[in-house]
């Protein structure tokens, strides 16, 4: 109104007079405006500024995206996973393997985790794991076995646990390193932080950091056939295929899954043992209980 009654005495400068009296004679002036109409004006410029705030707090980049999850995530106490997974060896056509079911419980404050699962043999073969983390120690119990306990950091303990809110930070890892191979792709409601790799010697890309967990899962691998008297180096194996998804509630952050898959090829007798592994962890809300040890463990 009052941009109307300013500047040059053009016609619709004289409609603004006759109608909101705008000259000095006429009570134009700011403090003789209604109080609703001050207050109605201001409330439009706040909103207007907190419109422009959100505006530039909209997440564009990966690290931004990252930002966002890691609020959502620690809003809650704690978040349930449903986690599925599969790997197998495979020599002339003859596979051997074994899938993985759990669900998974994690706080933040303190952190823990509760893994309870079946591994399941390609002979069918059922066996229950529990897994804890607590206190920096992780402890595993498989089938009717005696519990078996080391550092959350041990790389045998490090397989054992899926971690879905862990990946925050472990992608940070990925963007710290300088790899510029995590792109985000907005999909709807969603928004997928992805990483993958084309076929690759390992010994040329081993020192990724989002190469880091397939690595880790392939020593244990590398030693099962070392034992059964295949001896390969890393320098002859290639990663064929290497594939991470994060994916969050592109509004509020929320982890909604966690994908990760590899496929390795071991040279041996004039051919290639094939290994491959796959898990998915699936978020299934709010965990607002309590991770403890059961008793008689620790």
């Amino acid at each position: 109104m009052n941009r109307l009654c300013s500047g040059h005495l053009t016609a619709m400068s004289l409609l603004c007079v006759a109608l909101a009296g705008c000259g000095a004679g006429a009570g134009g002036s700011d403090t003789t405006r209604p109080k609703a109409t001050k207050q109605a004006d201001s409330k439009a410029q706040e909103k207007a500024k907190a419109k422009g705030k959100a505006a530039a707090r909209v997440p564009t980049t990966p690290a931004d995206f990252l930002d966002l999850a890691d609020k959502a995530m620690a809003s809650e106490p704690g978040w349930t996973f449903v986690v599925t997974g599969d790997e197998a060896l495979t020599l002339q056509g003859q596979e051997s393997g074994a899938s993985y079911e759990a669900t998974v419980t994690r706080t933040g404050k303190p952190e823990a985790l509760r893994s309870e699962g079946v591994i399941t043999s390609s002979k069918g073969v059922r066996k229950a794991e529990k897994v804890f983390v607590v206190g920096g120690t992780t402890y595993v119990k498989e089938g009717t076995a005696a519990w078996k306990k080391g550092a959350s950091t041990d790389p045998a303990m490090e397989n054992k646990v899926e971690d879905s809110v862990a990946a925050i930070d472990a992608y940070r890892g990925y963007l710290k390193a300088g790899n510029k191979d995590v792109v985000a792709k907005k999909k709807r409601d969603t928004v997928e932080l992805q990483v993958s790799l084309q076929p690759s010697s390992l010994k040329d890309v081993q020192g990724r950091a989002y190469v880091k967990t397939a690595v880790r899962e392939l020593d244990s691998v590398l030693s099962q056939l070392r034992s059964a008297g295949v001896a390969t180096g890393k320098s002859q194996i290639t990663l064929a295929r290497l594939n991470e998804t994060l994916t969050l509630n592109a509004r509020t952050g929320r982890i909604k899954a966690h994908r990760l898959g590899f496929t390795v090829l071991v040279p041996h007798d004039g051919g290639y043992i094939n290994y491959r592994q796959d898990v998915s962890e699936v978020n299934y809300g709010v965990f607002k209980g309590n991770i403890s040890l059961p008793v008689g463990v620790g």
